[in-house]
């Protein structure tokens, strides 16, 4: 892991497209803002983790149903 210190206004460039600055430090919150472009998604990490255990549930449904009709199919 690259870890850096950054004061208020500095930022750090990722890539070409994407930047992140400090806008505000208050006590143990850092305020950040993001530069990106549109087709890149941005989440909080609990959030990002949260949309992927969705989408393995969704994908596991999925795939226990795709089984059932097969099943279901194959008796007929």
């Amino acid at each position: 892991m690259l870890v850096l210190t950054r004061k208020i206004n500095e930022a750090i460039q990722l890539g070409e497209d994407i930047e992140l600055k400090v806008l505000e430090i208050d006590g143990e919150q850092v305020k950040l803002g993001i530069s990106a472009p549109k087709h890149i998604d941005i989440h909080r990490k609990e959030v990002y983790l949260d949309i992927q255990r969705e989408n393995s549930e969704a994908a596991q449904v999925s795939t226990e149903l795709l089984n059932l009709l097969k099943n279901n199919t194959k008796k007929d």
